[in-house]
């Protein structure tokens, strides 16, 4: 069930999101909250995992498991947001390793009763861009004019965890009645 945490009024107290861009390689994470004064950037960085080598994906989950929950406990987010995954025809094992990825990155957010939020990718790219197609470099350049970073973030997976996040909050900002759960509700 999709649930949104409370949405505070206009001049009640801010919310904090945590945005993931799920990887077995490198996954990345960032940390922003929205205030009165706007969106404000308080973490981004990426959770580096062991290379893939031989039989080695319990030990690279546990990293990544570990990674969310240091993450999540030092800066206590109200929601953590991903990116679903993306599947193709092609290269169905990458799907399932995703998986793999997404189900720790879940069950550390749950362990700390984190709400989960589900994000598609062309969803991510149209709140953040104007473009569900925007090619990696349009949403790094998105998130670094959000954030008026000197540079677009570094590397890429930083950027798309941001525009996790930043999409998530543009959500909040659609009116309840243009917003489509099911099953979830407000509250």
């Amino acid at each position: 069930m999709l649930q949104f945490p409370r949405m505070a009024a206009s001049g009640a107290s801010p919310i904090r999101v945590m945005g993931i861009d799920p990887g077995l390689n490198i996954t990345g994470y960032g940390i922003i909250e929205r205030r009165r004064q706007g969106t404000i950037l308080i973490e981004a960085g990426v959770i580096r995992l062991p290379r893939a080598d031989g039989n080695n994906l319990p030990l690279r989950l546990e990293t990544l498991f570990k990674g969310i929950q240091e993450v999540v406990e030092e800066f206590r987010p109200e929601v953590v947001c991903l990116e679903e995954v993306f599947s193709h025809a092609d290269f169905p094992q990458t799907a399932v390793l995703m998986g793999h990825a997404r189900g720790v990155i879940c069950l550390a957010a749950r362990l700390a009763r984190v709400p989960v939020f589900p994000l598609s990718a062309r969803r991510i790219k149209q709140s953040v861009t104007g473009n569900g197609n925007a090619s990696k470099l349009q949403v790094q350049r998105a998130v670094q004019q959000e954030f008026s970073l000197g540079a677009p973030p570094k590397p890429p997976d930083v950027a798309d965890a941001l525009a996790v996040a930043l999409s998530y909050l543009n959500t909040l900002r659609v009116p309840t009645s243009a917003i489509r759960l099911r099953g979830g509700r407000l509250r």
